[in-house]
C-alpha cells in the first residue's frame, strides 16, 4: 500500500502568522501555489487559501495590506502522519471536504499532500494497469 511518505510534497511554502493578506497574496501568485501553511514559532497554526482571500478579503472590500494573516486563515486544518495510507487520506478529504492535507511528524511539518498527489498517483496505478492488461 502507498504511504503519504511516498507521494506528499516535501517542499512546502509557508508564510508567518505575523504576516498580512498581501504578503500572502504575493506569495501565492509568484510560487503560483493554491495555500499556504502559517507558522506561528515554527509550528503549524493554520492554511490560507486563495478561496479565504477572495471570501475574507476581497469579498468584503477590505485592504489587504491592512488584514492580518492570523485573522482570514483556517485554524482547524486536518492533517495526517508520513505514514497514514493513501486510502486514509482519500477519506480524510472526503469527509471533510478539504483539498489538501497537512503531514506532521512529531508535530513538525513536514509536507503536505493534495489532490493532485493523489490524481498522480491513481493515473500511475491505471497505467501500469492498463498495460499489464494489454501484455496478458
Amino acid at each position: 500500500m502507498t504511504q503519504v511518505r511516498d507521494i506528499m510534497e516535501k517542499n512546502v511554502i509557508t508564510i508567518d502568522y505575523t504576516k498580512n493578506a498581501l504578503d500572502a497574496s504575493k506569495i501565492l501568485k509568484e510560487k503560483e501555489i493554491s495555500f499556504l501553511v502559517i507558522l506561528k514559532d515554527g509550528k503549524p497554526e493554520g492554511i490560507v487559501s486563495e478561496g479565504d482571500i477572495v471570501r475574507k478579503v476581497a469579498a468584503e472590500d477590505v485592504k489587504s495590506s491592512q488584514i492580518q494573516i492570523k485573522e482570514i486563515m483556517s485554524k482547524n486544518f486536518k492533517w495526517v502522519n508520513p505514514e497514514t495510507e493513501v486510502e486514509q487520506v482519500i477519506q480524510k478529504m472526503l469527509n471533510n471536504n478539504i483539498r489538501c492535507l497537512i503531514v506532521l511528524e512529531d508535530e513538525k511539518l513536514v509536507g503536505v499532500i493534495t489532490q493532485t498527489n493523489l490524481s498522480e498517483v491513481l493515473r500511475s496505478k491505471l497505467l501500469i494497469t492498463a498495460t499489464v492488461d494489454n501484455i496478458i
